[in-house]
């Protein structure tokens, strides 16, 4: 029997299962601001020969597309940025949007539309999916990267207050990051329920991410007395702390706007 045909880049099966799309002005701001705020994310984006940059499952409306075209303009003039969506609809929805080759919309799922790209946004994808069937998802992305290309797979609220999220490289997992409102938390472990699906079920006593989380509100506790200076200051003293005992990856600046980042080696265990 004849073999059949590949598919030309661009045309590739779209693989995967169309999200819920809720979508927000702002959802994905966090997770923007860190990544055009990362000296090592962006310095893979400012040595990309084709600085591409795709925008996985962007939901009923195009806007956090729209955002993350503009917020990485900063880092380099010269990105172009890809949205994806399984929905046809939602691809057509999009398409008064673009602003080619600046800002395009297409059809397309985990194969990423056939394109490789340098950075890969994917938040709010895998929450519907198997833990296995999330892995399989992440090794489908990552095989599909430019090389030296990275992978920001993550959760968040409706309205982007609370996020975690994984980045990646080829190697896999490398760093994992918390992110909120500390006005809107009531401890740290609040943002266990946005905990990307690799990590969701071992929050669990005996777990890394369960001690992680632990240690997190045992330090917001200890930071009571720095409130009156604002939340934003407990948190810092919170993260502060934390950082004796953990491998923290960065530092007081983008402490105060509600991060932390941890080595991934911390936070998983061999499951």
């Amino acid at each position: 029997m004849a073999r059949k045909p590949r598919l030309a880049a661009g045309r590739a099966r779209a693989l995967g299962v169309p999200t819920r799309g809720t979508t927000n002005p702002n959802r994905l701001r966090k997770v923007d601001r860190w990544i055009a705020g990362t000296p090592w994310v962006c310095s893979v984006l400012r040595a990309a020969a084709d600085p591409l940059v795709v925008d996985l499952g962007y939901g009923s409306s195009p806007v956090t597309t729209v955002e993350l075209a503009q917020r990485l303009s900063v880092v380099r003039r010269d990105v172009r940025v890809l949205g994806l969506e399984l929905d046809p609809e939602r691809v057509e929805a999009a398409k008064p949007a673009a602003d080619p080759p600046r800002l395009e919309f297409r059809r397309g799922g985990f194969e990423l539309a056939g394109t490789r790209p340098v950075l890969l946004r994917a938040f709010n994808v895998l929450r519907q999916y198997t833990e296995d069937d999330a892995a399989k998802a992440w090794d489908t992305m990552l095989g599909r990267l430019a090389p030296s290309g990275l992978l920001v797979e993550g959760t968040c609220d409706e309205i982007g207050r609370r996020c975690c999220w994984v980045t990646l490289t080829a190697e896999g997992p490398q760093t994992f990051t918390l992110a909120c409102l500390p006005s809107g938390i009531e401890q740290p472990s609040d943002l266990a329920e946005r905990l990307p699906k690799s990590l969701i079920h071992h929050n669990v006593a005996g777990e890394p991410v369960h001690a992680l989380l632990t240690a997190l509100d045992g330090h917001w506790a200890a930071a009571a007395p720095l409130s009156p200076f604002g939340p934003r200051a407990r948190w810092t003293e919170t993260v502060r702390r934390l950082s004796a005992d953990w491998p923290v990856l960065d530092t007081r600046r983008r402490w105060r706007l509600g991060e932390v980042t941890i080595a991934w080696s911390a936070v998983t265990s061999s499951h």
